[in-house]
């Protein structure tokens, strides 16, 4: 009886996860929430955990990323981008994924990328370089960085879940940082050659020879006022705090603890306290209008992930907690009655999937790292596998994948004929394979 209703209750969150996806957006979020009533009303189960650190994480987190560009800080961002992919125009293939994964790093979000998609492909076509091979890459950089940086919604989500156990932000960081550079730079060499040159290329043949390619204008880059740069300068330095107090546990503030005892503050804290000190930093210093930070392209997005995230991570926490017993024993028992590398492949295969079915590291981040740990899978196991978690671009749904393929005229860079051969597959899967290599042999070093 109890297995049936584990089926049932399992069938809920599925048909919630379908319903949001299918709405897409906040829809998501919305979705999470009547999964929780279900279960709740219809089941009896206890309500789960609501994931409050985490949300509380991505609401600061977006607050001040959103007065940073309220003062021309993601422009700046941009327009250093920029200048470094012109800067060495053969090396597009390596400069525009670097680029698209450092600021995105820093800046918390992917919406980054977007401004860099004119220059990225302005530089490739000025070269004759195929579009598609550094379009492709940066596309997959820039969703890697969110999985690398420390103020980004699935970064909070998985240290949130990760604490209890031992593992802070910043072995998540030593772990990811190096798996991710070594993931991107084989994407990028593989990328180097990959499809025909353009004058062997009969779709951008059939293009240039109908009139549908116009020669690339050049991005210009507009003057900013002083205020942009001192607002990213104010940005990237509560990163370079929040990172340093994640690296050195020893060195953050002693506060007491649950048993009064003095106790390192927790990195969850700190992240949203030190965004705070930042957001109101930039609102003095570069004279930033309260009125003006709602209306930056960074804040409503942020919202619905906000929304997205407490509506998938609650309805996730609610079917685990009912049924911790049931997985524990079937899951668990599956797993140890394998091999290691068996339980460790289920675990990655699952995420990667959740991510591919949701297009949103954050919410299967939410939805399968509880389980991970529930079966027994160690916090730094699940840290190396994480990579994972780029599923989201397995499906040609996501839209920095959409304005990607916008953005190149010479037809190179394309969505597939039959679904999953886009143009984004290949550099992705590369990275997810490496990445995960490189993650699980690290995470033996960077232990709990």
């Amino acid at each position: 009886m109890d297995v049936v209703k584990l089926v049932v209750e399992l069938l809920v969150v599925i048909a919630a996860i379908f319903m949001g996806t299918r709405t897409s957006g906040i829809g998501l979020g919305v979705w999470g929430l009547v999964g929780v009533f279900v279960l709740v009303m219809f089941f009896g189960e206890a309500p789960g955990a609501a994931p409050v650190d985490a949300v509380f994480i991505v609401i600061t987190v977006i607050t001040a990323a959103s007065v940073m560009q309220a003062a021309g800080g993601i422009d700046w961002m941009v327009s250093v981008a920029a200048k470094a992919i012109r800067s060495r125009p053969k090396s597009v293939v390596f400069l525009a994924p670097a680029m698209s994964f450092l600021f995105t790093v820093g800046a918390g979000t992917g919406n980054i990328f977007y401004p860099l998609l004119p220059v990225i492909y302005e530089t490739s076509y000025s070269q004759n370089i195929r579009p598609e091979r550094a379009l492709s890459v940066s596309a997959v950089a820039s969703q890697v960085g969110i999985l690398c940086s420390p103020v980004s919604a699935a970064t909070a989500s998985m240290v949130v879940l990760l604490a209890p156990h031992g593992f802070d932000l910043g072995k998540l960081l030593l772990i990811m940082w190096p798996a991710s550079v070594v993931g991107m730079f084989l994407a990028s060499l593989f990328m180097m050659k990959h499809g025909k040159e353009l004058d062997d290329d009969p779709e951008f043949q059939r293009r240039l020879a109908e009139g549908k390619v116009k020669p690339p204008e050049k991005a210009e880059l507009k003057k900013l006022p002083w205020q942009a740069t001192v607002s990213a300068a104010i940005f990237l330095f509560g990163v370079l705090v929040i990172v340093f107090f994640g690296l050195f546990e020893n060195l953050r503030p002693l506060v007491p603890g649950a048993d009064g005892k003095p106790t390192p503050l927790g990195v969850t804290t700190i992240i949203e306290m030190t965004m705070g000190v930042v957001a109101a930093l930039i609102f003095v210093i570069c004279r930033v209008k309260s009125s003006e930070v709602p209306k930056q392209s960074t804040f409503p997005a942020g919202i619905v992930g906000a929304i997205a995230l407490f509506g998938i991570a609650w309805l996730a926490n609610t079917f685990i907690a009912a049924n911790q017993t049931l997985i524990v024993n079937g899951l668990g028992a599956m797993v140890q009655g394998s091999s290691a590398f068996v339980g460790a492949l289920l675990f990655a295969l699952a995420l990667f999937l959740v991510a591919a079915l949701t297009t949103s590291q954050s919410s299967a981040t939410n939805a399968i790292v509880p389980i991970g740990l529930t079966i027994g899978l160690s916090a730094s196991l699940i840290a190396g596998l994480w990579p994972a978690a780029m599923g989201i671009y397995t499906l040609p749904a996501n839209g920095s994948q959409v304005a990607t393929v916008a953005f190149d005229q010479t037809g190179s860079t394309h969505m597939g004929k039959f679904v999953v051969d886009h143009s984004f597959q290949l550099p992705n899967l590369i990275y997810i394979v490496s990445a995960m290599i490189v993650g699980t042999l690290l995470s033996f070093v960077v232990a709990t």
